[in-house]
């Protein structure tokens, strides 16, 4: 079962939104968008520091949108979110031991979207390295324990994780030696909009790993929307994304990707006064992923329809 309800109300706004959306942007093709639209109603499950057990979470009703949700796609950076709930899932259950390296590593590659801290993080949780070309009986080896991030996410027996792939590192210029090999092989990194939204929906109820490991992971999904920061940072993950659509007193936990070829955000979004939502959006196309246009816009008109938190 889907983990929200589709629901008549977000259905209209969110198509209306689309609508808008490729008539103001006429190269942006129809089947080149995904999107995923949570709202959370009150009593909020979100955000709460973790004060929910996993049974009670998963039971709260939740109204959703989505628009090719789960076709898959190739996520760029989104994928590091999945690594960091591994990699707390590694820690929590005494896999890997903890260090001031991973940890660096991992705000590294949440705050900073760093391809070289990644690029550690898979190996800790892999126990693979990068190198050059293997033999055969290795490489099945090595093959074997670079899905094991893959294993951990299909034993979570979530409708959304059915066809991802999560065994890749991300790159600056591209796989060399066994990585090239390992893609070549139809292992591309490959996310839905449905799957990264329940992933974000988990952290953000406290119930991704656990309530504590939750609220970690938060705090580098956190985004400022100062002007003084976002002059100071300029891959900041806001400008040019879905924080760059929203009033500057709103609040954001977000994680963008982005490469010659796709532009994409997803995250966790609260306005004053207004009902929390997740939104996913993953957008295709060497033209669509140089404009820093689209993805604000979207953003700016679902806030403008997101339901106002009733009076106390």
């Amino acid at each position: 079962m889907p983990f929200f309800r589709a629901d008549e109300e977000l259905n209209a706004l969110g198509n209306r939104i689309l609508e808008a959306t490729w008539e103001k942007f006429t190269d942006l093709p129809r089947n080149k968008i995904a999107l995923t639209w949570l709202v959370y109603d009150p009593p909020f499950p979100t955000n709460t520091g973790g004060a929910l057990d996993a049974q009670t979470f998963w039971q709260y009703p939740v109204r959703g949108f989505s628009y090719r949700g789960m076709e898959r796609i190739y996520p760029a950076s989104i994928v590091k979110l999945f690594y960091l709930v591994a990699c707390h899932e590694w820690l929590e259950t005494g896999m890997l031991p903890p260090s001031t390296e991973l940890d660096r590593a991992m705000r590294d590659m949440i705050a900073d979207s760093s391809n070289d801290a990644t690029s550690l993080v898979v190996d800790m949780l892999t126990g693979t390295t990068s190198g050059p070309e293997l033999p055969p009986e290795p490489f099945e080896t090595w093959q074997h324990q670079r899905n094991l991030v893959n294993r951990y996410f299909q034993s979570l027996n979530w409708l959304e994780l059915e066809t991802v792939n999560i065994n890749q590192k991300t790159w600056g210029d591209g796989p060399y030696g066994r990585e090239n090999i390992f893609v070549a092989n139809q292992n591309r990194n490959m996310l839905t909009t449905d799957a990264v939204g329940r992933l974000i929906h988990s952290v953000m109820g406290g119930v991704a790993v656990s309530g504590l490991r939750s609220q970690q992971m938060a705090t580098l999904m956190k985004r400022s929307l100062d002007a003084k920061d976002l002059a100071t940072a300029p891959e900041n993950q806001i400008t040019g994304f879905l924080g760059s659509g929203l009033p500057n007193n709103a609040q954001i936990w977000s994680k963008a990707g982005w490469t010659s070829s796709v532009r994409h955000d997803a995250a966790y979004i609260e306005l004053a006064q207004h009902h929390p939502y997740t939104l996913v959006v993953f957008t295709e196309g060497k033209t669509i992923s140089q404009s820093p246009e689209i993805l604000p816009f979207i953003s700016e008109k679902i806030a403008a329809v997101v339901p106002p938190q009733d009076p106390i």
